[in-house]
Order: structure tokens, then C-alpha cells, then sequence
């Protein structure tokens, strides 16, 4: 499968070449629209047996795929990251090797970890996994933006695309509604934040194209790093985006980070959300929890 900037169409052709030169029987499938990698991914795991599943493709991709993944217990999921964020990649530390270099490693190691996931379910009922994060507020509004952004699509053809984020940000954070909510945590600790800029449940540390949201986060401790950005003015929270690109958050007045297994957030208003920088509606209520160990990654 692959992303849908143009870049992935040349790396798909080198990626192509490798796997011919060297004789490796294989079967390859181009997706085409929006939904159409899980729908790939679920036709390809209708097959008997254990399954080799490598996706050459962007976060966007990678998480269609894992969303099709009906097996996971059968499936070993390789990734060739070639989108314009590589959040994915950058958290699984192989978004610096060149991507035949990231398929050779792949089709020569059976070695495996499970990697955590996360889900998403709304007040509507809606559920979508997550590898990279999810969450509501800028982030989710600035990936709902990202999805149809013409600046996206043309910074893309100059392999610029994640820069496409940091403008869309800066916009939202001043022109974004606003709410209150009740953030409870699986633990039974309760905060009533105002303002809510921002919630966002991290499975690995980076999103939006490299942004340190959580350092800390670990996708195979078994938890996610939730941090909400509430209680502060706009213009001091756009003055805290260096302090959040540098990874001091705790620097930042009205940003906490929350470690746990799950957390429910009720809000005031709808609010848009995203797993993995897919839109997922604009619910007023919505849940994320962590799926421990819930899949084999080639590493």
C-alpha cells in the first residue's frame, strides 16, 4: 500500500526493484481512495496461515492498514515509511533508514515485538485503532484541515509536506472554538479543565511531523500519555511552542501529561477528533484506552 504523496510512487518503484532482483515471491496491491488500504488489509487477511504484511506508505496508510488487520495474531506488520509526517517511523526509530534499506531488514528478520495500540471510541459509538495518537481539540481540527489542505498537496511535491501542520497550528490555535470538560482517568483521578485547547492520548512520543508531545511515551509499557493543554491564553500558548518542539513541556503553564491505561473526556461542545491524523467525527464525549501488545512489528 502506499501513501498519497507522489514520493511514495517513486520509493514504491525502488522498493519494486529490490524485491525482483533478488527473486522474492510477493504480492503487491496500490490503494487507490480514502479507506481503501483496509479494505486491502482485511481481504488480505482472509488467507490461511501466517501473513507477512509490509506497508510502503505514510501514518495515514499504516493506520487504514492496521484498522483492515482482522487477525492480529496471525500477522506480522512491516513498515517502509514514505509520507510527509513519518510519526509512525520516527517512534519505531527507522525513519532515517533509506527505504530499501527498511525492506531488506524487514524481509531478512523474523524478530518481532508487540507493539501496544490505542483505540478510540466515541459518544456515538464509533471505535478506530491508533498507533501514533489520538485526540481532540488543534491537533484534531489541524489534521482535519491537513486531509483536503492545497497547501499540503503542494508543499508535498517539494517533500515539505509536514510544514503544512506548523502553518495550519498557528491558524487553529487562534480561531478554534474553545469548551470546557471532565477528564477522568482509569484510575479514578477526575480534572475539570476550562478553555481545552488540546487533549491528546500519545502511544509513541512524536505526532504532527516530529513534534515531542510526549517524550516519555512508550509504546510497549502498556499505557498511554495523555496531555491536555487547558487554562492558558492563546497567545501564551503559541509563545510555548518552542518550549514544546524543545520538549519541555514542563515549562509550559496549563500542559500535564497523564500516564494511564485509559481516560474518558466529556466536553461542553462538539469537538473534532483524530486517530493517527484520520478525522473521527465531533462528538461530545469520547474514550481512549490503550491495547496492550496488540501487534507484531518487524523491527
Amino acid at each position: 500500500a502506499t501513501s498519497r504523496t507522489g514520493k511514495a510512487q517513486q520509493i514504491w518503484k525502488d522498493v519494486k526493484a529490490e524485491l525482483d532482483s533478488n527473486g522474492i515471491e510477493y504480492k503487491f496491491y496500490m490503494t487507490g481512495s480514502r479507506g481503501h488500504a483496509k479494505k486491502l488489509a482485511s481481504k488480505i487477511c482472509e488467507r490461511e496461515g501466517e501473513i507477512k504484511l509490509i506497508v510502503v506508505g505514510g501514518d495515514g496508510t499504516a493506520n487504514e492498514v492496521i484498522n483492515g488487520i482482522c487477525d492480529f495474531d496471525r500477522v506480522k506488520f512491516g513498515y517502509v515509511p514514505t509520507g510527509s509526517g513519518n510519526d509512525l517511523g520516527r517512534g519505531l526509530g527507522i525513519s532515517k533508514r533509506k527505504p530499501v534499506d527498511q525492506l531488506n531488514h524487514i524481509l531478512n528478520s523474523d524478530e518481532t515485538m508487540k507493539m501496544d495500540l490505542g483505540e478510540v471510541i466515541t459518544g456515538d459509538g464509533e471505535r478506530r485503532l491508533f498507533a501514533i495518537s489520538a485526540g481532540i481539540g488543534v491537533d484534531a481540527s489541524v489534521c482535519k484541515q491537513a486531509l483536503t489542505s492545497k497547501l499540503k498537496k503542494f508543499l508535498n511535491k517539494f517533500g515539505a509536506g509536514s510544514a503544512t501542520y506548523s502553518i495550519l497550528t498557528v491558524k487553529t490555535l487562534f480561531t478554534m472554538p474553545l469548551c470546557d470538560g471532565v477528564v477522568e482517568l482509569d484510575d479514578g483521578t477526575i480534572k475539570k479543565p476550562s478553555n481545552i485547547i488540546f487533549c491528546a492520548a500519545m502511544n509513541h512520543p512524536w505526532e504532527g511531523g516530529g513534534v515531542p508531545m510526549a517524550p516519555k511515551a512508550n509504546a510497549f509499557d502498556g499505557k498511554l500519555s495523555v496531555c491536555c493543554v487547558s487554562d492558558i491564553k492563546r497567545i501564551k500558548c503559541f509563545g510555548s511552542f518552542g518550549l514544546l518542539l524543545a520538549a519541555k513541556q514542563d515549562r509550559i503553564k496549563g500542559f500535564d501529561i497523564y500516564d494511564c491505561k485509559s481516560v474518558k473526556i466529556n466536553l461542553e461542545d462538539n469537538m473534532v477528533v483524530h486517530a493517527d491524523g484520520e478525522y473521527c467525527g465531533e462528538p461530545k464525549s469520547v474514550e481512549f484506552r490503550c491495547i496492550p501488545k496488540a501487534i507484531s512489528v518487524i523491527i
